[in-house]
C-alpha cells in the first residue's frame, strides 16, 4: 500500500505526462484558476481519500505535505472537484488508464472478467427519466495476470453477452496481448479465431457441451488457465473499503468514477 504522499507524487507525474504543457504553475491565475495537470492529479487523488466533496477539501487542507506535492498552499473549493470530474471525458481517462497500466507493468498476458458495481446512489427519479432499472453496472476489465494492472474497461447497463464484450475489448488491445485468459462465459469460436488471427493465444474454457469440448478443456494447461483468477483479485481490490457502491448518480458519471478508480489502482500497484 503506497503512502498518501507517494501516491500524490504518482498522480502528479501521470497528469504532467498527459498534458501538453506540464511546466505551467499549479495555480497560474491565483485561487481562481488551476493548471490542467493539477485538476487531473487532484480528481485522481480524491479516489484514494474516498470522501465527499466537502470532506475532500477539509482533508487536503489538513495535509500540507500532500498539497506541497501539487504545488498548492490551499485546497481548491469543493465545487471545483465536482466541475472537474464532470468536464473530464472518458476518452481522456482511457488514455490515462493505458498510461498507468504501463507504469504498473504490462506483461502481455491478460485476463478478461466481469463483475457488478452497485448503483444505489442513483435516485429513483433519475432512473425513471433515464429509463433503466438495473441495480448494478456490469463492468468488464482487461487485467495483467502478473502485475494486476488494468489496461482497459467496458461498462454496460444492458444484458450484453460476455462474448461480444470480450471481442470488443480484445480488438482495442490486440497488439498488446500475447496470451488472453477467460472463463466459459466468453466461449465463442469467433472470439478464439480473432485471437489467433492477431497472434494471441486464447486460453478460454469451452462450455463442455460435447465430448470434443471436454477434451479441449482437459488438454488446457491448468497453470495458464488458473492465472485468470487474478482478475477476481483485481476486482476485490477495486471493491475494498465499500468501494462496490458508486457515488455518481448518472450513468456517464459512474463510468468516469470507475475509470478513475482503475487508474488509481494501477498507480497503487506501481508504487507497491
Amino acid at each position: 500500500m503506497a503512502s498518501l504522499r507517494r501516491l500524490a507524487w504518482m498522480c502528479r507525474n501521470l497528469a504532467k505526462q498527459h498534458v501538453d504543457d506540464p511546466d505551467v504553475p499549479a495555480a497560474p491565475d491565483g485561487a481562481d484558476g488551476y493548471a490542467e495537470w493539477v485538476q487531473i492529479a487532484l480528481i485522481l487523488f480524491r479516489v484514494e481519500l474516498e470522501k465527499s466533496l466537502r470532506e475532500t477539501e477539509d482533508y487536503l487542507n489538513e495535509m500540507p505535505g500532500v498539497l506541497a506535492t501539487f504545488g498548492l498552499d490551499k485546497a481548491p473549493h469543493y465545487s471545483s472537484f465536482c466541475r472537474w470530474e464532470q468536464e473530464y471525458r472518458m476518452r481522456e481517462l482511457c488514455r490515462l488508464l493505458r498510461a498507468s497500466a504501463e507504469q504498473a507493468g504490462w506483461s502481455d498476458e491478460g485476463a478478461i472478467d466481469a463483475s457488478g458495481f452497485q448503483r444505489d446512489q442513483t435516485s429513483y427519479h433519475y432512473r425513471d427519466r433515464a429509463n433503466y432499472s438495473f441495480q448494478s453496472m456490469k463492468t468488464t476489465i482487461l487485467i495483467d495476470v502478473n502485475s494486476l494492472a488494468i489496461k482497459d474497461v467496458h461498462y454496460t447497463t444492458q444484458k450484453s453477452w460476455d462474448g461480444h464484450i470480450g471481442m470488443q475489448v480484445f480488438r482495442r488491445n490486440a497488439e498488446d496481448l500475447r496470451v488472453l485468459s477467460a472463463d466459459a462465459n466468453y466461449s465463442w469460436s469467433d472470439f478464439r479465431e480473432e485471437c489467433r488471427f492477431e497472434s494471441t493465444r486464447p486460453v478460454i474454457k469451452h462450455r463442455e457441451q460435447t465430448p470434443l469440448q471436454k477434451a479441449h478443456n482437459a488438454r488446457m494447461n491448468d497453470d495458464d488457465y488458473n492465472q485468470r483468477w487474478m482478475s477476481e483479485t483485481g476486482f476485490s481490490q477495486l471493491k475494498e473499503d465499500d468501494g462496490e457502491k458508486l457515488r455518481s448518480r448518472s450513468w456517464h458519471g459512474q463510468f468516469r468514477e470507475l475509470t478513475r478508480k482503475c487508474i488509481v489502482h494501477n498507480l497503487t500497484q506501481a508504487a507497491s
